[in-house]
């Protein structure tokens, strides 16, 4: 099988703003990829950029993919390391970008086996639960939001913090006087914190019944994780500084955390998630499924991974209720209230809407480009 073309899309989904720690977000700044065979099979797959957490934006994104499109025409499109390894070769870092190549080579060995994706890496049928994340307001506007969702049916909740830690201490006492003792409640501070910081906050969170912290301080603080994890009542996943499997090896020698957040966004797709997973489960260390985001196409590329990785054991899957008001999306991963599942159809189940895609702007790399 020979890769022929590669159509590359700007897949933006307006959506109601998203404030975290590092900025705000008003549109899902995505990138949709095609990439068809002479056998006739078509591999999706997305990635949404974050460029204040992992660097790229929309428009490098779109620059890098037309880049890289150009090193895989003509070539197995089922030798997915080889494939990914071309990538690597032409230029470093860009892991979002990359991930959508991931997916969508996955998404073509999949079809090309007749299997559902997570079939295809080993896994089983599941139905999962995902957390519900809510953004960084006032205290009082994120206990009426928080409050809301448990209303809904939520049993997980994530809560967004890092832009003042003595206010985000009110913020979490607010929240959980709102949703009462049973609901479960996970933070995100997005790297809002120094250590110091970090050390008092969570301290005094601790007395609010905390599920775990993702990512409490700066990457260059890494060196100190150890002594905040040693030290901390509140058990800490590290998120942005875990980017691949070496990371990860890093993280667990290191003992700086208790979980780890992948996210196909910093990894690069399915390849090196998988390996990190791999490390993970080596050491015993309990791993999130994260996004960004994402449509409901990159999601169900997630869930499929999930399904297939048995360390996978907390799921923050929520991008598509984080305020999209538009669903471009055919197939794909559904929900029931905070439910997920995917279908058993090949590949990855999901592709992207023609009429949404007719007002998207597009660009085509085949051998005569």
């Amino acid at each position: 099988m020979k890769i022929t073309s590669i159509d590359i899309y700007r897949f933006s989904i307006p959506m109601e703003p998203f404030v975290i720690a590092t900025g705000t977000m008003h549109f899902a700044q995505n990138t949709l990829l095609k990439i068809h065979t002479d056998a006739g099979i078509i591999g999706i797959g997305e990635c949404s950029a974050f460029p204040m957490i992992v660097g790229e934006t929309q428009d490098t994104c779109i620059i890098m993919a037309r880049l890289f499109a150009k090193q895989l025409i003509g070539k197995d499109p089922l030798e997915i390391p080889d494939r990914m390894d071309d990538l690597l070769a032409a230029a470093a870092h860009n892991s979002t970008i990359k991930s959508a190549f991931d997916m969508a080579l996955f998404d073509i060995a999949a079809k090309h086996a007749k299997l559902p994706l997570y079939k295809f890496l080993g896994g089983h049928h599941k139905t999962v639960e995902t957390d519900m994340t809510i953004g960084i307001n006032t205290p009082e506007k994120m206990a009426e939001a928080a409050l809301k969702i448990r209303n809904q049916g939520c049993n997980f909740l994530k809560v967004k913090l890092g832009k003042n830690y003595m206010e985000d201490i009110e913020r979490v006492k607010q929240i959980r006087a709102a949703v009462g003792p049973e609901m479960n409640i996970r933070l995100d501070a997005n790297q809002g914190w120094t250590f110091d910081e970090a050390l008092l906050a969570l301290g005094q969170m601790a007395q609010y019944d905390i599920e775990f912290c993702e990512q409490p301080m700066r990457t260059w603080y890494d060196d100190r994780l150890p002594e905040l994890h040693l030290n901390s009542p509140v058990k800490i996943m590290a998120d942005e500084s875990c980017y691949n499997h070496h990371d990860a090896r890093k993280l667990v020698n290191s003992q700086s955390c208790s979980y780890i957040n992948i996210k196909f966004s910093k990894s690069g797709g399915i390849l090196e998630a998988q390996k990190i997973h791999e490390v993970s489960l080596q050491s015993g260390m309990k791993c999130m499924i994260g996004a960004m985001l994402e449509s409901r196409i990159a999601l169900s590329a997630k869930l499929h991974f999930a399904l297939a990785s048995p360390n996978v054991v907390f799921y923050d899957l929520d991008t598509c209720l984080l305020g999209h008001l538009i669903d471009p999306v055919i197939g794909g991963l559904t929900f029931e209230g905070y439910h997920l599942t995917v279908p058993d159809t090949i590949g990855i189940g999901a592709d992207a809407d023609p009429a949404f895609l007719e007002r998207c702007e597009k660009w085509t790399v085949d051998a005569t480009t």
